[in-house]
This record gives C-alpha cells, structure tokens and sequence, in this order.
C-alpha cells in the first residue's frame, strides 16, 4: 500500500544524521534576507511577586547538559528517555534526565530526582505553584541554577512556559515572552512565527518585542544576518488589519534595526517572502494549527489517492520515494519543537506525542541554542523597546481593559 511505503522509507532515514535542512548554521557565511517587497526598512505569566528580572547566565552555556523532563508527553518516560540517549550517544549532547528514578532505566546518563508530574490536563499555573517537585519545576530550576543549559519537555506546553518564567525569569526589558515555531519552507530557511500561543491578548509594544526576539532568533538559529520581518493580517496595505495591526504597523516602521517588509497574508507563511512572522498569540496558534490540519488532510488524502488502483499503487512505489526526503522536512518533528523566547535561558517545548527522534531532535536543537548563546543576542535586541513595553505590560496589569483594546 502506497501508505505502507512511505512508513518504510521514513524509516529507513531514521538513522541518517539529524541534520535537516532547518538545522541552525554553524561556521558557515550567514546570509541576509533574500529579496522582496519592503516598506520601511529601519534599522501570560510574570516571575514571582515582586521578583525583579535579573539576566544571570553571561555568555554561552553549550558545555553544560540539556535538561530534559523525562516525565512530560503523551509516550513518556519511554519515548523521552530513548530519545535523550540517542542524543548522547549518536549525536554526542551532554544530557541529564530529571523524573521518578524508578519510572525509568537511564542507562548511565546523569538523573536529577523529582518525585511529582505536572499532567497534560492540570492547570498550568497551579500545578508549578503546587507541584514543587515535579519534573518540569526542577528541569527549570537546573537551568537557573547553572546545572544544565536548557530545559526541553514534551508535557504540558503551559507548565512547561510556566515553569521557566517562575524558576528562570524574563530577560531585562521583556514585557512577555513569546513561543517561536519553525515553520518549514522547502528549500530555504525556515520561517519563524511568534507568538503562537503564549500571549492570547497584546499590545503594539509587545509585538514590536516579538519582532526584535523573533529576528535575533532567526539570526543565531539560521544565520540570516538582516531576517525580513512580516506583521501577519488580512492584506499587504499598511491601512488594513485591527487597531492592534495598525498601531504595530506604525511601531515598526519606527523601530531601527529590523528589517520590516509590512503585511504580509496567510498564504505567505510557508514561502521564501518572509523570514519571521509577528502576531498575537490567538491570531498564531490559529494559523499553526490551521497549517497543521490541511498539511494532514493533503497527505491524507494523496495516500489515499495512491491506494485506489493496482496501477496507482505501482506508480507509488516508484514516487513515493523520491517524495520521503520532502516528507520528513515538513514532518513536525524533524523542527524538535517550538522556543519560549524572553526568558532568562533556553527553554524547548517538544509536542505531546513526540517520539525518541522529536526528543533527540529537540535536545539537539536547545544545545546549539546554548552553545550560540541565544539568550545574550535576545537580551541585546529587546534593549531599545524595553521601557515602551514595560510601561504598556504594567498599564495592562493594572487596567485589563488596555490589553483587550490592543493598546490603540
């Protein structure tokens, strides 16, 4: 069957090196944002009460291991600890395991007890206030407290953001942080996308932070020098979209040092047009999602297609192949997972069903992150908005209403 040959072919790379085409580039010239219209070309969850944002960690922390929650995901410990040792000993990452030492054979690799699991149903909040002990709090706390250079967990997405602001704290400046995915182009970069669910409502500052994270994100990760960054709405002219995206659009325009080519649509997402793209954490996770469902429902319906006749299904056998490598770059979890940016060290949150090469793949991915020293070229480019959107994040604090309006 046609859907039988595509499995096997995926199969067969599963034990080809992990470097895709997203991979982040290491030693190699950096490029800049490739051609395009341009415009003006210029230049959640708070830490604990009454803690100030402090950046504790200076310079790269690639030597330490990557913490990962041995306990979150919907196929943990299992999935989760296979990965972290194919990472160790095929990709060569220094790894640590945190979770229920008895839930699982680490097989030599280092473990840090944690007695407690936050569930994917629990709420976020409660559960990291709560659950002192889980595996996703002392993940966190090993970062903070210079044990290991990044967390990665495939549990609960909220626990996991929750996690790292509480134990990490945000960046100096950072109004909200914000979760990053890579959203896969075929034959160039991939595009970055925040926010995509962290912060549901915002202001124009806030999505002016976005943009600075999002483009030094794409710089460190891709190696884009000058990343085009896109204010996602409902056309290319600079009078349409919300009052949130047209004030955004205004602040954009103003703000030196990015590299903003304007509105840019739906459709454009997954094109060589735009190297990151700017949005409120609603308008993201729905456009992700939306990617997400019709990339399932076309290939759904292509193997089924390749399934109805004898000849259809040779004509599979020979297509499908040469169709594997393109599968496996738009695979979900050839990306490792998506980044909380603005907090005060690297944090991964891999999907819920992650398999051993999504967790392997992920670890991957927090280790150059570190070793790059993401969290230092964040830090630096928030600086210039920082005291805008402070000031917008403590009005939305104190006068809710303001963050419903958009800040317009």
């Amino acid at each position: 069957m046609a859907a039988e040959t595509v499995e096997r072919v995926k199969q067969e790379q599963e034990h080809a090196p992990l470097t895709q085409a997203e991979g982040p580039v290491q030693g190699g010239a950096p490029r800049t944002g490739g051609s395009g219209p341009r415009s003006a070309a210029a230049g959640a969850v708070g830490t604990e009460p009454g803690a100030e944002p402090t950046h504790r960690r200076s310079g790269p922390a690639g030597g330490l291991p990557v913490a990962i929650d041995a306990m979150g995901g919907d196929h943990a410990p299992r999935e989760v600890v296979a990965g972290a040792l194919d990472a160790h000993r095929r990709l060569g990452i220094p790894v640590l395991l945190v979770g229920q030492p008895g839930a699982f054979d680490a097989e030599g690799l280092d473990v840090i007890p944690a007695t407690e699991v936050v569930g994917m149903a629990e709420e976020p909040g409660q559960a990291v206030r709560r659950k002192k002990d889980s595996s996703l709090v002392r993940a966190a706390e090993a970062v903070r407290d210079g044990r290991a250079s990044a967390m990665l967990s495939a549990g609960n997405t909220g626990a996991a953001m929750a996690a790292a602001l509480l134990r990490m704290g945000r960046l100096p400046g950072v109004a909200r942080p914000a979760v990053a995915t890579t959203l896969p182009v075929p034959g160039a970069s991939p595009t970055v996308l925040l926010d995509s669910g962290a912060n549901a409502e915002c202001t124009p500052a806030w999505l002016v932070q976005f943009a600075q994270m999002g483009a030094a994100f794409s710089t460190v990760r891709f190696g884009i020098t000058a990343p085009r960054v896109g204010l996602l709405s409902i056309g290319e002219e600079p009078g349409k979209g919300s009052p949130l995206v047209k004030e955004t659009y205004r602040l954009l325009e103003e703000t030196e040092g990015l590299c903003f080519i304007g509105n840019v649509e739906g459709r454009d997402l997954l094109t060589d047009d735009v190297d990151v793209v700017v949005t409120d954490g609603f308008t993201g996770n729905v456009a992700l999602k939306s990617l997400e469902g019709a990339l399932r429902f076309f290939t759904r319906v292509l193997l089924e297609s390749l399934d109805r006749t004898e000849e259809l299904r040779a004509a599979a056998r020979v297509v499908l192949p040469a169709l594997a490598p393109l599968a496996d770059e738009l695979d979900p979890e050839s990306q490792g997972g998506a980044m909380l940016l603005g907090v005060d060290g690297v944090c991964v949150i891999s999907h819920g069903a992650s398999s051993a090469k999504a967790v392997a793949n992920a670890a991957r991915i927090a280790h150059e992150l570190a070793a790059a020293d993401m969290v230092g070229a964040l830090a630096a480019a928030v600086g210039p908005t920082a005291h805008r959107a402070h000031s917008e994040a403590e009005a939305a604090r104190t006068h809710p209403q303001a963050a419903e309006r958009g800040g317009a």
